[in-house]
Parts: structure tokens; sequence; C-alpha cells
């Protein structure tokens, strides 16, 4: 591949270029840098930019290539990081007027790790406002673009992350879960997003939880390889995270089984709700093509009773955003007034309701193990609907039916409570030219075979060649 064009090589085929001396980190960098002010200001992706840091970081990671002594397969790959992760010496600021220009003094533990390993983060990328809704706009830094359509929402609340990816800012992203932020985005944008098994990535010094332990980070990236690549640099059992030595213990139990002929569940609508006609077709051929590597592939309904969840998730997040503002009234008096009005109906759930969404947390997961010693992978779309105006929080209608702010999220939630991994795969595109994205489910700690099976989906359906025109 040309060397014009560095701000389209992949970071596997960037490290392998640095062992080779083919180029450098130097040059990789100022390629995403040149690519990201010249589209950037069209999409309003990153909101925080380290030229200069970068570039002198830059400059260590090309020597250390030099003596043959990278500190990782990410050393001298550009990154970005999401903002709404802690990164030390600069602000984290949740889309949230209250936190603007507060510096921080840590980074969150997997940001520690890319950056100890030689990652080069070239800024922090836009969020919703307390990455708590599905687009991405706040009134800190207003609303991201899809590259394929800037006037349409990448989704959220990793919209930033996935509008850097798909347009050439930097091969890959650190990204953040907790009810679909990372796969819905990922499938709008044309890019691959791994949400982790629970603690797989083990987390400290981070922003106070809004949806009790469901919110995961992850890599998002424009190949399988890619994200694999992250996902195995920085994953790992930490002392401060005790779960995380429960997502070690149940990756090793679970291995790779690359190669062989997996059971898939296709679930391709859950109950009544609408799904596009359009999102439906490229899934199921998608799906088809999972049968021809080999895999047995049925179709059925979620063996799931989802009935408490779809009505207790909007609760989860008013209680958390009551208890956010109870301690932090600093962020209350500056936050928009919708998200007022939702911690004030938190502050109206009686304590009792919130135990017994931990209760149904609990069963949830243990249903969830009984349905992986059935089923190795459960796969379905992504999101619901196409995008939609990037200033509007969430789709009206879907297949001419009415929705409300969860009709286009009803695939992901349920996953981040159920503690499970998923990987969010492109499947094409939409008549108007949008992408178009499934997501496949594992058990608890099977992150791996889902990334063996996207590795061998994309081989088989390859869409890395395709970039927006911008």
């Amino acid at each position: 591949m040309s060397l014009d064009l560095l701000w389209q090589w992949s970071a596997t085929e960037l490290s392998e270029a640095y062992r080779s001396g083919s180029t450098d980190p130097v040059q990789a960098a100022q390629a995403c840098l040149q690519r990201m002010d010249a589209v950037n200001p069209g999409l309003n992706a990153v909101i925080l930019r380290r030229d200069e840091q970068v570039l002198h970081e830059a400059r260590e990671s090309a020597q250390r290539w030099r003596l043959g002594q990278p500190l990782s397969v990410l050393d001298g790959i550009p990154i970005t990081v999401k903002d709404s992760l802690f990164m030390a010496g600069y602000p984290t600021t949740w889309g949230c007027l209250g936190l603007a220009g507060q510096t921080n003094v840590r980074d969150e533990l997997a940001v520690a790790r890319a950056r100890a390993g030689g990652a080069l983060v070239l800024g922090k990328t836009n969020v919703s406002e307390f990455a708590l809704e599905g687009y991405t706009d706040n009134p800190v830094f207003g609303p991201t673009g899809n590259p394929w359509a800037p006037a349409l929402t990448p989704g959220g609340s990793s919209g930033g992350a996935v509008s850097a990816v798909a347009s050439g800012m930097g091969p890959l992203a650190i990204g953040q879960d907790g009810g679909g932020s990372i796969r819905r985005p990922a499938c709008h944008a044309g890019v691959v997003g791994l949400k982790p098994s629970l603690s797989a990535w083990p987390r400290e010094h981070t922003l106070p939880s809004l949806l009790l332990d469901f919110e995961v980070i992850g890599p998002i990236g424009r190949t399988v390889s890619d994200v694999q690549m992250m996902f195995r640099a920085l994953r790992g059992p930490a002392d401060v995270d005790r779960s995380s030595m429960a997502a070690a213990w149940a990756a090793q139990r679970c291995g790779e089984q690359a190669g062989k002929p997996m059971k898939v569940l296709y679930v391709e609508r859950l109950g009544a709700a609408p799904l596009d006609p359009e999102v439906a077709a490229s899934v199921r051929q998608a799906v088809t093509q999972l049968q021809r590597l080999g895999h047995n592939v049925q179709e059925a309904e979620l063996p799931l009773d989802l009935a408490f969840f779809n009505q207790a998730w909007p609760q989860i997040g008013q209680i958390g955003l009551a208890h956010l503002f109870e301690r932090h009234p600093e962020l209350q008096a500056q936050a928009s007034d919708k998200f007022k009005v939702l911690a004030e109906m938190g502050r109206a759930v009686p304590a009792q309701r919130l135990w017994e969404i931990l209760e149904q947390v609990r069963a949830l997961r243990q249903q969830s193990a009984r349905l992986f010693s059935e089923w190795d992978l459960v796969v379905m779309p992504s999101a619901a609907a196409l995008p939609w105006p990037a200033t509007q929080p969430y789709p009206s209608h879907i297949d001419g039916q009415e929705v409300g702010p969860r009709g286009h999220a009803i695939y992901t939630g349920w996953v981040n409570a159920a503690g499970l991994p998923a990987l969010a795969l492109p499947t094409g595109f939409s008549a108007s030219g949008c992408p178009i994205g499934m997501q496949i489910v594992a058990g608890y700690g099977g992150d791996e075979q889902l990334l063996q099976l996207g590795l061998a989906y994309e081989q088989a359906a390859p869409w890395a060649q395709h970039w927006p025109n911008l």
C-alpha cells in the first residue's frame, strides 16, 4: 500500500511495516494528523488533539523499533480514547459543562496499559452527555457526524470513536459500552467493535458508573485483526478489579475453538419490536455466509425473558443519575434539563426496586449460562434502525412504527446486563449508502471465539477496502 495513503493502513500492517523498516511511527502519526486536519472539521469526532506530544512520542517509538525493542505490539500505533475515560494530563468532559476544563491526574487502567505499551494517543473522541444516549451530541462540543453521511449520527455514545476510525483519523480507538455504545455505533459507521466480557479489560480510575457494572471498555477498529490485536494487548486480570480474575479464568476455560463448526442461534426479532427491513435483509445475508463457513445456524426466538429489563432499563440510568447528582451537585447545576428530570425520576424510585433489579441481573446471568451451554453463539442485528439526523437523540419511527428512546437499541442492552462478550461486524450498506451491521454474542469468557469467527467472516466478506467519500 502506498505511503501516500498511510492513514488507510491497518494497525497490523503498520506494526509489520515498523518491524521491516519500510515505514515508521513518525510517518504514520503525521499521516493520521493530516487526515484529521482534512476531515475532522466536517465530522467533529475528535474533540481534543495532542499533535505536538504525539509527534514527540512517535519519534521515541521509532527509535525503539530501530533498536528492535518495541514496548508492545501497540508501540507506535495511532489510537484515540473516548472522552468518558480518564487520561492523565487532559480533561475528561463526559460531554458535561460541569467537567469541561478539569484536568485528570490518572489514566484509566486500559489507557495506562496502552500508553505504557507505546500507543500514540492522537486525542479524545466525542460522546453524548453523560454517555447515556444512543447518539453523539452534547452542550460542550456539539454533534458528531457519520462519515458515510455527515448530516446523520454515527450512533452513540462512542460516536466520536467510530467516526474517527471509519474516516481514517486513526486505525484503533478505545470505546465504552454500557448498553450497546460500542456495537451500535460500529454498525452505523461500518467498523468492527468488541464489547468484551465483563472485566476482561479490568477497570480502575473511572467516572462514576450510571449503569451498575454494565459499563465495559473495548477496542474499535476497521478490521477484526486490529481489534484482536488491541484486545489481547490490553486484557488480563488486575488485583484492583477482582471480577477480572473471573474473566481470565473464563477465557482460559473457553479457549479459542478455531476452525471448529459452531452451533449458532440466529435471532432476527425480539417480540413485536420493529426492525428496519434493510437491516433485516442485510443481517440475514450475513448469517447465510456463516452457514457457508460450515457453522450450524438455526433461527429461533431468544430463549430469555427480557420483559423485565425492557421496563427497568430507563430506571437504572435514572437511579444512576440521581446518585451522581447527590454526590456531585455541581454537575446537576450545569446539566441539560432532560437529565435533571431523569434524576428526579430516579429519586422517586423506591429502594426495593433497585434490589429487584439486582436480583434480576443475577437471574439473567444464570439463564445466559444455560443458554450458552446449548448454543455456542447468538447472532442478531446490532441496531434496529439505520442512522438518523445527528442532532436527534433517537429515531421516532422504525419500519413505520412509532418507537421510544430505546427502540433502535433493543438488541444490545441485555448483553451488558448479562456481562457477555459481543462482536459487531459490518454486513453491508443500505440503499442510501449507510452501513449496516450484526452482533455475535458468546458465553462469558468467549471473546476469542468471537474474534476467530470474525476473522473467518471478514476473510469471506471483506469490507475494509470501502471508504467514505469525504
